[in-house]
């Protein structure tokens, strides 16, 4: 029975990951012939790179995906800052209402970000900074999963190492940095690549928030490079995807060890 049991959990795992993949084949496909051979499968057609020239010309891919690396490490950058302080307050400091802070923050991941559209909206065009880098990144430099995994990281330091820095002279923020942030790398590691694919791949409040091309990502300017209203090539669109998920991919696949090593490390803690 047992045999029985994970043999059929092998198989629906193939099923899903071949059914999660299909669209990234498709795409690959598609992107490397005619928009007449993307459709019939004739594994005799020929290939042709034209369709990423096309796209290439048509879209300022270019400029989207420069948008988009700063979009993201700028909140990332930020995160890290935020989230190290915070995590570190809240696992190493005793302060009146801690409890009460950690629970405000844990409800955050409850909160769909989506309802806070109108109100993020409202707020950053009373700051004056639609359309530009800000205005994107700004709902998203508090992290309460980073908040959260950087917290429990830093609880299972020993507190020998943090009172030994204090004997040393070190400040709280020397301490932090020589001491808690050495520890806590696979998580740190593991927190960014969750970081980065969620805002490379994020589309509804970046398409909010810019309105030209000067802050536009690479999600929304695919969006609008495949409007019905541009005239629909699917292998023209599929070639502009591959464009702007191949460096990620790319990224992925060098250091896919180094992220499930983290990933793995920050469970284990």
């Amino acid at each position: 029975m047992k045999h029985l049991t994970k043999y059929i959990n092998n198989l629906m795992a193939w099923a899903l990951g071949i059914i999660w993949i299909f669209p990234l084949l498709y795409a690959c496909w598609a992107a490397f012939h005619s928009s007449v051979d993307a459709t019939s499968f004739d594994l005799t057609a020929d290939l042709t790179l034209e369709n990423f020239a096309i796209a290439w010309d048509q879209a300022p891919f270019l400029s989207y995906m420069f948008n988009t690396v700063i979009i993201t490490t700028l909140i990332l950058g930020v995160q890290l800052v935020i989230c190290t302080l915070a995590g570190y307050a809240l696992a190493r400091l005793e302060f009146w209402g801690r409890g009460l802070v950690f629970a405000l923050i844990l409800m955050q991941l409850m909160v769909v970000p989506e309802i806070l559209i109108v109100e993020n909206y409202q707020t950053v065009a009373s700051m004056d900074i639609l359309d530009t880098y800000l205005a994107v990144g700004l709902p998203y430099f508090a992290s309460a999963f980073g908040i959260f995994l950087l917290r429990q990281t830093f609880m299972t330091v020993p507190q020998e190492l943090e009172n030994a820095a204090l004997v040393e002279g070190c400040s709280r923020l020397q301490i932090i940095w020589k001491v808690f942030v050495p520890v806590a790398r696979p998580t740190y590691l593991a927190f960014s690549l969750v970081s980065i694919s969620y805002h490379w791949n994020n589309f509804l409040w970046p398409m909010v928030a810019t309105n030209t091309e000067n802050s536009r990502p690479l999600t929304v300017g695919m969006a609008i490079f495949g409007a019905p209203e541009s005239g629909v090539d699917w292998s023209v669109i599929s070639a502009g995807t591959l464009i702007s998920v191949g460096l990620l991919l790319v990224l992925f696949l060098i250091f896919q060890k180094q992220f499930m090593q983290s990933f793995m490390s920050a469970g284990i803690k």
